[in-house]
């Protein structure tokens, strides 16, 4: 299995972790650019090969990075950038939350999936205003 210089090999995909902060859609607009799109997350092996990479790439701990899930407008029906829903879950404790709870925003604002590397180096998934500046995770078949 070979990935272009900068991707990491991993299950017949090719991962490509941001160095740089942007939007959600930023974000997916650059993976696309790259011939790929936000990471979408199908298994307990895939999220721990991302845990790895996370703890080696990214120092700070409550760093939080962009992943392909989406809740637009009705909070709990996220889906997958491919459109698929969400079937598995790493969500982290009362997720999702609209956003920490801000509930009058919610109905205005898209909201979007992050993964939240935790003091004990674990990932967790968590909503969040797409127009936060996060690093980012992208995938495409290798």
């Amino acid at each position: 299995m070979k990935c272009e210089p900068g991707w990491e090999p991993h299950g017949g995909n090719c991962y490509y972790f941001s160095t740089t902060k942007s939007s959600w859609t930023d974000s997916r607009r650059s993976c696309t650019d790259l011939g790929s799109d936000l990471v979408k997350i199908d298994s307990r092996e895939e999220q721990t090969f991302l845990m790895r990479k996370v703890r080696e790439k990214i120092n700070g701990v409550n760093e939080i990075i962009w992943i392909g899930l989406t809740a637009v407008k009705t909070e709990g029906s996220w889906l997958w950038v491919n459109g698929s829903p969400l079937n598995t879950s790493f969500l982290g404790p009362n997720q999702p939350d609209c956003a920490g709870g801000r509930t009058h925003d919610c109905n205005n604002k898209m909201v979007c999936g992050r993964m939240m590397k935790t003091t004990n180096s674990d990932l967790v998934w968590l909503d969040g205003y797409c127009d936060d500046y996060l690093r980012s995770i992208c995938v495409k078949a290798a």
